[in-house]
């Protein structure tokens, strides 16, 4: 389809300075790409749109700035649609490319129209130069009277101007975003039954190119996380169609005929590890290869050990990550290639261990959020609106990004006056119609009416956050407002949940009355948030976390927490022990990727089945990439405590390991540990915190004092950029 858009761009070409981008209404851009990525996604060849209401940008925006120059000032304009200048109220004839600035204190507005993708500005002065603080508006709430005179904007919604550090130039507007791409060849082919497998040695994410197609006839290409899948022509998950005649190729699946060349490349990506292909006999091809689709992202964070078992996990999920990392965290890269709130905020925490790509998470929060009214929990999953309010705060404590807050601080307050308003007379919440409760993939009953510990949970931590957020935004009355209800519903939670005789949190109430089922759910996030006293955490951690007869949890996306949980409680070691056999057993298995579920007991194709398909499991899942997290924060040891890592706290656990050393990123540097039993050296680019540690013996350090807090525990003051070491005597 042809898109029309009115695009003004300079007539020279010039070097720019960082002091100006492309701006826009703030999420517009990131819902409008999210639209773009959230569609691509096809099942069998037919298009597949996500599950949910999907909102669209402002197409009307006003871009506002008020100026004072000793001197008249030209300006450049980049406009992407069609666009109007008002100088002191006053209408400017055309749409010009440059603009002239009178000396004096003046207010320019740019008003722009595009239906097809955001409006967007660019403007290049000496001192006038399109960034964040600018204001924008989708409502300007303007009109004439009967005498003519144009009414004041006293009433208008303005906020600040959104932009990116990669829209920094006239030639890259925000509606040009792609993706790189690399070529890869093909590692093995093999002659299989009427056709060829091509095996491209790991996981992988991008476009096939056909070498050399001449002919006339179809071609089917198949594609599979695993042979079988691709071998499967009637059931893998993804394929495509093409039809040669003569010197013109049609994509079937996108219904596009072009003109062919010696290298065709099809028109949508697909993941894949392996290509099936059978042609008509009418039809020739010499080779096939691939475009490597990607976003460039620095690993900044890095993890090794004596264990190489434990290394080739780190890596794994690093390479997990960097495929499920693109315009956005998506979920997997085969199946559903979506935005799920769920599998985004863990996504979010591994990032700020590998990559600390801000951007990539803003983006996330705003197109899943979405616009208002709010008519749905987020993709329709009750717990999944409660992650997307955890992740705002996560992101402030990880960046200090206070600004960030102040703009989506008004989509909090609506989407969490959704949510009260359905919540029942206990003041807490409960599944309607429409509403999806997930929890988990679950490989046994689980109840899902009534009162669920778990959700109440989510529910009061996102209150917490909502009463954080409302300080940082200086609003007092939504803070006290938040604070009561946070504080009410958490004084309700034990006693409605804590059952005496199970020793646990139950899973549900159903009209008041506790129900029998204990589930790990609720109480490892009770464990993890300090709901619960530190006798209760140990009583759960061995009537639940660590007991075999509580259902388990086959899914890597409820692992985490778990194993979150255990490590809250000091129990490196034995998470090291599930690690190993949890995700060590996905490698051994053949993983080059880390999958959505994985069952110990499963054999063979078993390993690949998933939601009644033969092959609807994705091998290639962002939740599944956890150990990035957990060896970051809780065997490293690394973690914020004040926003932005302005202090940090490190608390190194070898769990089981002989040594270890890692690099944790930070918004304007990072921290660098290693560890053995006798030394541990730390450097900090950025910030100040403790490192604390037990020691046998007296420690010594070439940096600073070292204080004794009591029996074997010390902690020393990290204040420079200095390596500082430490001697120290302690059993593993």
């Amino acid at each position: 389809m042809k898109r029309t858009i009115f695009l003004f761009v300079f007539t020279a070409i010039t070097l720019l300075s960082n002091a100006q981008s492309w701006i826009w209404y703030p999420g517009d851009y990131e819902i409008w790409l999210g639209n773009q990525m959230n569609n691509r996604r096809t099942e069998r060849g037919a298009f597949f749109p996500p599950f949910w209401k999907m909102d669209s940008h402002y197409v009307l925006v006003e871009f506002s700035k008020k100026i004072d120059l000793a001197v008249a000032e030209e300006i450049e304009i980049a406009i992407e649609g069609k666009f109007n200048i008002k100088l002191d109220g006053k209408l400017q004839f055309g749409m010009p490319h440059k603009f002239t600035l009178p000396a004096g204190k003046h207010s320019l507005n740019i008003k722009v129209w595009n239906q097809s993708t955001p409006p967007a500005i660019y403007v290049k002065g000496k001192t006038v130069n399109s960034d964040e603080s600018w204001k924008v508006t989708y409502e300007d709430k303007e009109w004439i009277d009967e005498s003519g005179k144009a009414s004041d904007t006293s009433a208008t919604i303005y906020m600040d101007a959104a932009t990116s550090n990669q829209f920094k130039s006239t030639g890259t507007p925000p509606s040009s975003f792609k993706l790189a791409t690399e070529p890869i060849s093909v590692v093995k082919r093999e002659k299989k039954n009427e056709g060829e497998l091509f095996d491209f040695e790991k996981e992988t994410f991008g476009f096939i190119q056909l070498k050399g197609l001449k002919g006339n006839g179809e071609m089917h290409i198949y594609y599979g996380e695993s042979p079988e899948e691709a071998l499967d022509t009637k059931y893998c998950e993804t394929l495509d169609r093409i039809r040669l005649e003569g010197s013109t190729v049609t994509d079937e699946a996108l219904d596009v005929t072009s003109k062919l060349t010696d290298i065709f490349t099809l028109g949508n990506s697909k993941a894949f590890r392996y290509v099936y292909i059978t042609k008509d006999a009418g039809v020739e091809m010499q080779d096939v290869s691939m475009l490597y689709e990607y976003k460039p992202e620095v690993k900044r964070g890095s993890f090794r050990c004596n264990n190489e078992e434990v290394n080739k996990m780190w890596e794994v999920g690093a390479y997990t990550m960097q495929l499920t990392t693109r315009e956005f965290f998506i979920d997997g890269i085969k199946r559903d290639r979506w935005v799920w709130s769920g599998d985004a905020i863990q996504s979010y925490l591994m990032n700020y261990y590998l990559f600390f790509d801000t951007e990539t998470v803003k983006n996330n929060i705003w197109l899943l959020r979405g616009k208002d009214p709010v008519t749905s929990h987020t993709n329709t999953i009750m717990d999944y609106t409660f992650y997307w309010f955890l992740s705002i705060y996560d992101y402030y404590k990880f960046t200090g990004d206070t600004h960030f807050i102040e703009q989506v601080y008004p989509r909090m307050q609506t989407m969490m006056d959704y949510v009260l308003g359905r919540t029942n007379k206990n003041g807490m919440v409960e599944g309607q119609t429409g509403d999806w409760v997930f929890v988990d993939w679950a490989d046994g009953y689980m109840d899902k009416h009534g009162e669920l510990s778990y959700e109440q949970i989510l529910f009061c931590k996102s209150l917490e956050t909502m009463s954080i957020c409302a300080k940082l935004v200086n609003n007092n009355g939504d803070k006290t407002k938040y604070d009561s209800l946070s504080t009410s519903l958490r004084n309700k939670l034990e006693p409605a949940f804590w059952n005496e005789t199970k020793q646990a949190l139950v899973h549900n109430r159903l009209n008041g009355k506790q129900k029998d089922a204990v589930t790990r759910y609720a109480n490892m996030f009770a464990v993890f948030f300090n709901y619960l006293s530190p006798e209760k955490q140990q009583i759960i951690k061995k009537s639940v976390l660590l007991n075999d007869s509580i259902m388990k949890i086959s899914t890597p996306y409820m692992r985490f927490y778990e194993l979150e949980a255990l490590c809250a409680m000091g129990e490196q070691k034995a998470v090291m022990k599930e690690m190993k056999d949890y995700w060590g057993g996905m490698i051994r298995e053949g993983a080059t990727t880390f999958w959505e579920k994985y069952n110990p007991s499963d054999k063979g194709t078993q390993h690949l089945a998933m939601y009644g398909r033969p092959y609807g499991k994705s091998l290639c899942h962002a939740w599944g990439a956890s150990p990035i997290y957990l060896l970051g924060k809780y065997y490293l040891g690394i973690q914020p405590v004040k926003a932005g890592y302005s202090e940090f706290s490190i608390t190194p656990n070898l769990g089981g390991l002989a040594w270890m050393e890692g690099t944790v990123p930070t918004p304007a540097g990072e921290i660098k540990l290693y560890i053995n039993n006798k030394t541990i050296k730390v450097r900090a680019s950025q910030g100040k915190g403790y490192i604390n540690f037990s020691s046998k013996s007296k420690p010594k350090t070439n940096i600073g004092q070292i204080e004794k807090l009591h029996g074997t525990d010390y902690r020393l003051l990290i204040n420079t950029k200095e390596e500082v070491s430490i001697n120290y005597s302690i059993k593993n």
